[in-house]
C-alpha cells in the first residue's frame, strides 16, 4: 500500500451530499478529494434512483397523455404504440448528462476524484481499494460519509434481477410486465408503478398498514389513495408478505390478511419496502464510529460528527428523512461546521415529494401531528377545481391544505396533492423558514392564472378561524 499527500477534507461517496459538499469544501478554501466506487458519479439519486425515475416518469404521462387525453384538447394522433428501448435510451442520456456535469463540477472547483472503495483505515487516513485490488492509504483531517443507501431486502423475497426486483431493477426492465406486484405502498413503490401503470400494466400495490404513504397527512393520504385506484391501481392494504417463489416466469406471491392466506401471480414483482444505510464496508466498528443497533444509521451530534471526532457522517447514513435534497443542506453544513462556521439545517423545512400524477408534496407538520402535540390550530384548504389555470390544463384533482397557530397564525405546515406541487411547495417552505403567518401568504400577491392561487385561497381559508379573524 502506497502512502500519498494529505488533504483537508476526504469525502467517500459522491451522490448529492458528498459532491455538494466537495464543492462547497473547496470554496472554504479546503483542499477536498472525493472517493467514488462506481463509474459514473452522482451516487444512487443521479445514478438509479430520482433522476432515472422521473425521467421515466415524464415518459410514461407524455404516453399516457398521447393515449387518452389529448382527444380531449382537440388532437387527433392515430394509433399510438410505445418504443420501449428509445424511452429507456433517453433517461439513460439524461443520467449520463448529469453525471457528466457533476464530473465537471468537481473538476473545475479542482477537486480530486479517486475511483475506488474507500474504507476507514483510522481517525485520520483512509484506504482506497481500487478494480485491481490495489490499495492507497490517504492522509486527510477530516473525514466525510457520503455514502447513501440501499433496497432492504425482505426474509422470503430474495432478489434475483430478473423477476423479483428492487427499484433499480425496476428502472430497466425490458418489457412492460401484463401483470406487476408491489411489496410497499411508499413512495419508490407509488412512482414506479405508476410508470408501469401508465405503459400497460396491471399494477397490485401489497402494503402491511392499513394506508399508502403513511408519512402524510392522513387526507392528503386518503385523497391519493382514492384517484389511485381511480387510475387503475389496485390496492392490498392490511396484507402481509410471507413468501414469493419464480415457476413457469411466473412470481408466485403468497399473502395473508387477517387470518385469510391467498397466493398472487405476478410477471414481475417490485419489493419496495425502504432502504436502510450502506455502510458494509466502511470499517467503522474498528475505528469506533458508534451506529444505532436497531436502524444501523451512523450516530453523529449536531455538527454532523460522529463518535470520533474527525469523521463526520450525512444523508442516508444517519437518522432523519432520506431524500436528496435534504443530503445535500448537509453535506454543506457539516463542512461549515468544519470550517468553524455556524453550518445547520432545519428540520422543520424540509419538503417531501411524491412524483405520481397528481404530485404530492408537503412541509412541516400534519394535522395528525398537531393534534398530537396538543397545538390549537387552524385549517384552510382550497380545491384545484377552482383554479383558473387548473381547469385550463385539465388538472383539477387534489387540493392545497394550509395548517397554522390558531393563536399566532403562523404557518405550521402546508400539504399539496395537485399537478405542480412539487415546484409549489417552495414557496411553503420559505414561509416555513421565515416564520411567516396565513395572513403573509394571503396578502402576497399571486399571479392569475396559476396554480398557485389555490396556496392563496388556502391561506385565506385558514385564516377564518384565526383569533385575528375579523
Amino acid at each position: 500500500m502506497a502512502q500519498t499527500e494529505t488533504y483537508d477534507l476526504i469525502i467517500i461517496g459522491s451522490g448529492p451530499g458528498g459532491y455538494v459538499a466537495a464543492v462547497r469544501a473547496a470554496q472554504l478554501g479546503m483542499k477536498v478529494a472525493c472517493v467514488e466506487k462506481e463509474s459514473r458519479l452522482g451516487g444512487v439519486c443521479l445514478r438509479v434512483g430520482c433522476i432515472p425515475s422521473k425521467a421515466l416518469l415524464d415518459s410514461s404521462e407524455f404516453f399516457h397523455l398521447a393515449k387518452d387525453k389529448f382527444a380531449d384538447h382537440g388532437i387527433k394522433t392515430g394509433r399510438i404504440s410505445l418504443d420501449l428501448p428509445v424511452m429507456m435510451a433517453r433517461k439513460d442520456k439524461v443520467v449520463e448528462d448529469l453525471t457528466s456535469n457533476v464530473r465537471r463540477l468537481l473538476e473545475r472547483n479542482k477537486i480530486e476524484i479517486i475511483k475506488g472503495t474507500g474504507s476507514l483505515a483510522a481517525k485520520d487516513r483512509i484506504e482506497v481499494a481500487d478494480d485491481t485490488g490495489k490499495s492507497t492509504i490517504l492522509q486527510t483531517k477530516a473525514i466525510l460519509l457520503a455514502t447513501g443507501s440501499e433496497s432492504v431486502q425482505v426474509p422470503g423475497l430474495p432478489f434475483d434481477g430478473q423477476y423479483i426486483v428492487d427499484s433499480t431493477e425496476a428502472l430497466n426492465l425490458d418489457a412492460v410486465p401484463k401483470q406487476l406486484g408491489i411489496v410497499g405502498g411508499g413512495y419508490i413503490g407509488l412512482e414506479l408503478g405508476s410508470v408501469w401503470l401508465r405503459l400497460g400494466a396491471k399494477v397490485t400495490v401489497i402494503e402491511m398498514l392499513p394506508s399508502i404513504a403513511t408519512l402524510l397527512d392522513g387526507q392528503v393520504g386518503r385523497t391519493l389513495l382514492r384517484i389511485l385506484k381511480k387510475q387503475g391501481f389496485t390496492f392490498n392494504l392490511k396484507t402481509m408478505v410471507t413468501a414469493a417463489k419464480v415457476s413457469n416466469r411466473k412470481v408466485h406471491v403468497t399473502v395473508e390478511s387477517g387470518d385469510k392466506k391467498d397466493t398472487l401471480k405476478f410477471d414481475r414483482l417490485l419489493v419496495a419496502v425502504g432502504r436502510r444505510p450502506l455502510t458494509g464496508g466502511l470499517n467503522l466498528d474498528p475505528i469506533g464510529v458508534k451506529t444505532d443497533p436497531k436502524t444501523g444509521c451512523v450516530l453523529v451530534n449536531e455538527r454532523f460528527q460522529t463518535s470520533v471526532s474527525t469523521i463526520y457522517a450525512i444523508g442516508d447514513l444517519i437518522p432523519g428523512p432520506m431524500l436528496a435534497h435534504t443530503a445535500s443542506a448537509e453535506g454543506i453544513a457539516a463542512v461549515e461546521c468544519m470550517a468553524g462556521k455556524p453550518g445547520d439545517v432545519n428540520y422543520d423545512a424540509i419538503p417531501a415529494i411524491i412524483y405520481t400524477a397528481p404530485e404530492v408534496a408537503c412541509v412541516g407538520l400534519t394535522e395528525e401531528q398537531v393534534k398530537e402535540r396538543n397545538i390549537p390550530y387552524c385549517t384552510g384548504t382550497y380545491p384545484f377545481t377552482g383554479a383558473g389555470r387548473a381547469r385550463c390544463m385539465g388538472e383539477m384533482d387534489g387540493f392545497v391544505k394550509l395548517i397554522s397557530h390558531k393563536k399566532t397564525d403562523r404557518v405550521l405546515g402546508v400539504h399539496i396533492i395537485g399537478a405542480r406541487a412539487a415546484d409549489m411547495i417552495a414557496e411553503c417552505v420559505l414561509a416555513l423558514e421565515f416564520g411567516a403567518g396565513a395572513e403573509d401568504i394571503a396578502r402576497t400577491v399571486h399571479g392569475h392564472p396559476t396554480f398557485s392561487e389555490a396556496l392563496m385561497e388556502a391561506a385565506m381559508s385558514a385564516q377564518q378561524c384565526s383569533i385575528y379573524a375579523s
